[in-house]
């Protein structure tokens, strides 16, 4: 015996998985933080960079060819 299909809930069960499912931007973005937070190089510059900036230790940068 072949189930008849409610296009309501069909509709109502789509709205759910859309709502749930994360994009591939998300995901990415996602892996990339992951990766930053797991190199410890990386994480060293950061809190290294946050005591510069806290310190008063920058300079203005006006052009990229300044860098």
């Amino acid at each position: 015996m072949e189930k008849m299909i409610n296009l309501e809930e069909l509709n109502r069960k789509l709205k759910v998985i859309e709502e749930n499912m994360v994009t591939k931007n998300e995901l990415n973005f996602a892996l990339e933080t992951i990766m930053v937070f797991s190199n410890e190089d990386t994480i060293r510059q950061i809190k290294q960079s946050d005591e510069d900036i806290l310190s008063g230790r920058t300079k203005k940068i006006n052009f990229a060819d300044e860098i």
